[in-house]
């Protein structure tokens, strides 16, 4: 549950916000071209991301004209950057606020630039994540080719319900079903498809390069820079020209800031602010992660209808509860036909791969699977992080009926006897460098 949503009016327009925390700092977060102030709480990287930013600030949150649950408008009738601003004004006004820090995000951070430069009285400082001045290229200027965009406009009109911006926005989130789910309900419950293509065309057309320089409050401009949505040569343009402008590049591939590493953006944005850097409230373990699937389940639920398949299903299930209660593992998430369990060693998260694997061809299934080794964060019962990550991307490279596993795991298991066949180096999507892989020798 998130907390209450109160509307604003600016003008004769309805502006949804949100105000989570009590610090002594207030900071309006501006979101990227859609939003929906109620759904982002349904997602849990999501919600903790701003629970941590409420430890030191009070957030304000709110979605813009024509977008979530603000009022919409009419569909094609672009919103001006003054129209913008005074919703932020409106907001600010509404949540008893008389100077904010203000964080932009993607689309966000050009009104957010403008605003600081036209009020510096009501702005205490900047903060601008993954955002860019102008989001086309020119001749000198870095961005993204308008043809481009231009493709990337078609496909947001035709195909918006699936949650298309995926892959580009959270490449690393791009293969977990849940958060695939989560992220098309939230761009459909955040804009039409129509009211999408009017955001994002007004994004084509804005430029705020020349105020750059008019920019006088103390500004933090933090980008990763494997971004491929706005690269990070347009991030050091603008650090360039905002006087005294501090550039903080991360690494990471994700366009969303509140995926990836967390606290990277988190501790940065604090310590800029408040000049204290805390360390966040979690846990570090080491633990063994495994993933499993059903190779070509879509192909074998259609040929043997709804009613086999779920009998089928419930069978493998069960089967793979029973494996992992036997190699004592602890089951953290399913989706579908797959599992993602943990182990407190590597050589018992092998072998019940196997039996995992060996159960299910008695039925018919080939199942396949990836193990990885490595600190995850535990939050809430879940593990997460880049090994977590790493598991799943293993398990996706893993062919029908094998297991798998990283070099990490082979070296641990050393003297076991398991034996393993070398795969070679692979290039994992959306995880830096390349990774040697090996297959357990049945």
């Amino acid at each position: 549950m998130g907390p209450e949503t109160r509307y604003a009016k600016s003008r004769d327009v309805h502006i949804a916000y949100q105000v989570v925390g009590d610090g002594q700092i207030d900071l309006v977060l501006v979101p990227g071209f859609v939003s929906h102030v109620e759904c982002i709480w349904e997602e849990p990287s999501y919600a903790r991301f701003l629970e941590r930013m409420a430890s030191f600030s009070r957030v304000i949150l709110f979605d813009k004209r024509g977008t979530g649950m603000s009022d919409p408008v009419p569909i094609r009738e672009l919103p001006t950057l003054e129209q913008r601003m005074d919703d932020v004004r409106a907001v600010v006004d509404a949540a008893g606020s008389q100077r904010a820090a203000l964080f932009g995000w993607s689309e966000g951070g050009a009104m957010r630039v403008l605003f600081a430069a036209t009020h510096p009285e009501r702005t205490s400082a900047l903060v601008l994540f993954g955002t860019t001045a102008k989001i086309i290229a020119e001749p000198g200027y870095p961005g993204v080719p308008r043809g481009v965009f231009e493709r990337l406009l078609e496909v947001v009109e035709e195909d918006w319900h699936q949650g298309v911006l995926l892959f580009a926005f959270a490449p690393m989130a791009a293969d977990d079903p849940r958060f695939s789910e989560w992220w098309a309900r939230w761009q459909r419950l955040g804009a039409s498809p129509g009211a999408a293509f009017t955001v994002l065309e007004m994004e084509s057309e804005t430029d705020v390069r020349e105020i750059l320089p008019s920019v006088n409050v103390p500004t933090l401009i933090l980008h990763r820079t494997g971004d491929a949505v706005v690269l990070v040569e347009q991030a050091r343009y603008m650090a360039g020209r905002i006087p005294g402008a501090k550039l903080v590049e991360l690494s990471g591939v994700d366009h969303v800031y509140w995926m990836g590493d967390q606290e990277d953006v988190l501790g940065e944005i604090e310590e800029f602010l408040t000049g204290i850097r805390h360390a966040p409230d979690s846990d570090r373990v080491l633990a063994t992660v495994l993933f499993t699937d059903i190779v070509r389940s879509t192909e074998l639920a259609a040929r043997m209808g709804d009613r086999s398949w779920r009998d089928l299903l419930d069978h493998h299930n069960l089967l793979v509860r029973r494996q992992l209660e036997r190699f004592r593992g602890r089951e953290i998430d399913t989706a579908g036909d797959g599992f993602f369990a943990s182990f407190d060693g590597p050589a018992r998260a092998i072998q019940c791969a196997c039996a995992i694997r060996d159960a299910g061809r008695a039925l018919g299934l080939q199942i396949r699977a990836g193990i990885h080794t490595g600190e995850c964060e535990l939050l809430g019962g879940k593990l997460t992080g880049l090994s977590v990550h790493l598991g799943a991307r293993i398990a996706s490279r893993s062919e029908s009926g094998e297991v798998m596993v990283s070099r990490t795991v082979k070296d641990l298991v050393a003297g076991s006897g398991l034996v393993f066949d070398d795969r070679g180096e692979h290039e994992l999507k959306g995880i830096p460098g390349t990774w040697r892989l090996f297959s357990v020798v049945a």
